[in-house]
Order: structure tokens, then sequence, then C-alpha cells
């Protein structure tokens, strides 16, 4: 309990130093992680009850050479594709955002920055330090959350486009 009472803390304590920019920024990579571990588990379950599924009505099939076999053939691969791609595209779009979300908290921690040089009337470091924070903290936050997110985002794309080729491997033309 105290442990979790300690970890708050130091959230909140990291939040404050970064400005609210960071919060935005902190649910938008939690959002982002949700997506990805949700399609990382469809790839470890769900998949490979689909492809079988698939394996199974292309077998029981008694025409796979006509051309209409051809189209449902890709009908059924384009399927599976992209029920394993489902979320990526909005992974992506969330990956690009982290780097912008930081950028507006840097621009935001700027004229905090700007604020108080302009209420003193002096360029003291001290008085500017906590807006310097402000500019800096959502910066690192939003580049290390596009960075974690690009590596997924790029496995989970390699892995769509694999499972397409094994699965067009695996459902064959029979050609006479």
């Amino acid at each position: 309990m105290l442990f979790l009472i300690e970890f708050s803390n130091a959230i909140r304590d990291f939040i404050e130093a970064g400005g609210q920019v960071l919060l935005v920024i902190g649910i938008l990579i939690f959002t982002m992680w949700l997506m990805i571990l949700e399609r990382i588990f469809y790839y470890l379950n769900g998949h490979r009850a689909c492809v079988k599924d698939v394996r199974k009505r292309w077998q029981e099939r008694e025409d796979k050479s006509s051309w209409n076999a051809e189209q449902i053939r890709e009908a059924m691969i384009s399927r599976v594709s992209l029920a394993l791609g489902g979320n990526l595209p909005i992974i992506k779009a969330l990956v690009a955002l982290c780097p912008l979300l930081g950028l507006m908290g840097t621009v935001t921690g700027m004229i905090e920055v700007f604020d108080v040089m302009a209420v003193t009337g002096t360029g003291s470091a001290r008085s500017m330090a906590s807006g310097v924070s402000k500019a800096t903290i959502p910066t690192m936050a939003g580049m290390v959350g596009a960075l974690s997110g690009v590596f997924a985002a790029t496995w989970l794309q390699r892995t769509t486009r694999r499972e397409r080729m094994k699965l067009e491997d695996k459902i064959l033309l029979e050609r006479h």
C-alpha cells in the first residue's frame, strides 16, 4: 500500500513539473499501448483460430481453380489480413501525435518562462527554472512515447505482412 502511495506521489510530482500537457501525453501513450497490447493479444490468441477457419473453409471448397475461386481466395486472405492489422492506422496516428504534443508542451513551458521574465523584469535562472522544466519534460515524454510506439507499430506491420504471405502460401489455387 505504501508503494502505491509513493508511486502516485511521484506521478503527481512529475506531472506538476511537466505541466498539464504531460497529462494529455500520458493518456495518449496509455491509450496507444492499450491498442498495441490488444493487437499483440489478438495475434497470439485469435489470429490462429481465424487462419485455421479460413484454411478449413478453403479445403472444403470443390472449386479451387476458377477465376471465381481466385477472387474468393483473395477475399479470404484480405479479411484475415485486415483483422490482424485492425487498429494499426490508429496506432500510427497516435505515434505521430506524441511528439506534436511534446512540442506543444515545449511551447507552453516557454510561454511560462517568458511570463516570469515579464513579471519579474529579470532573467534570473532560478525564477525561470520551473518554466524550463515544463518545456523539456513534455518533449522528452512525447519522444519516448513516439519511439516506443514506432517500434511496436513496425513490429505489428511486419507481422501482418508476414502472416498474409504465410496464408497465401497455405491457400493455393489448383491449376489444371
